[in-house]
């Protein structure tokens, strides 16, 4: 019975979120519409963003060559030059916004609808412009030869660590330009310790430990930035 009556709170959660992502599509406004070119074998990537046009051009090029065939973006109130950046790629769609990133579920009420509407029956990448998806033989295999592996072994999702990375010197002394790998900046992370938990009702794996939780948890571990993304 507890199990049952835990699904039942997932199942109402799961309805309200999705209530709350349809709600949320009269808050965005269409920049360039090139959903078009969407078709059954596109692989999308989805991401929420505010001033990134430094991170963008080296962000969008690297996933380009794992197998992105298109980009989902909701901009909130960027002034830097990221939606000019933006509208003038083949293969990005763009929304705006001005509305408050933390009261819609820090950006996910507008990926979720984009998901519901654009994604359904897709694989589909979920993104910050700072975050680079690396999985196994990523060098010389492509996104269609993970999710080739993940549709023969029944697999729905993707579970991933969120791996912190930093400079060999202080950190505002590392020096960027736009379409940089940040590899060359950035090559260094801590390789341990991490801690998994599994969290229920959902069954999920809890991971923390990492640079910042020794640089700013160090006293209270527990308080830690959760690193598991799915």
């Amino acid at each position: 019975m507890r199990r049952i009556w835990q699904s039942y709170k997932l199942w109402v959660r799961r309805r309200y979120l999705l209530w709350r992502a349809i709600r949320a599509r009269h808050k965005l406004r269409v920049i360039q519409d090139r959903t078009s070119d969407i078709d059954e074998t596109s692989i999308l990537c989805v991401g929420c963003l505010r001033n990134e046009a430094l991170r963008l051009p080296y962000f969008l090029e690297y996933h380009r060559r794992l197998g992105v065939t298109h980009f989902l973006f909701v901009d909130n109130d960027s002034d830097d030059g990221t939606v000019e950046l933006l509208s003038g790629q083949p293969d990005v769609s763009l929304w705006s916004t001005g509305e408050s990133y933390k009261q819609a579920r820090f950006g996910l009420d507008w990926t979720t609808w984009l998901q519901l509407k654009y994604a359904r029956g897709k694989w589909c990448l979920t993104l910050d412009a700072d975050e680079l998806l690396v999985f196994p033989f990523h060098e010389t295999r492509t996104l269609r030869d993970l999710t080739l592996f993940l549709d023969e072994t029944g697999q729905k999702a993707f579970g991933a660590l969120m791996l912190d990375l930093y400079p060999e010197g202080p950190i505002d002394g590392a020096d960027y330009r736009a379409g940089q790998d940040p590899l060359e900046v950035v090559p260094f992370f801590d390789h341990g310790p991490y801690r998994t938990v599994r969290q229920t009702p959902k069954e999920n794996l809890w991971v923390q430990g990492g640079a910042r939780e020794r640089v700013f948890f160090a006293d209270d571990p527990r308080r830690g930035p959760t690193l598991n993304k799915l």
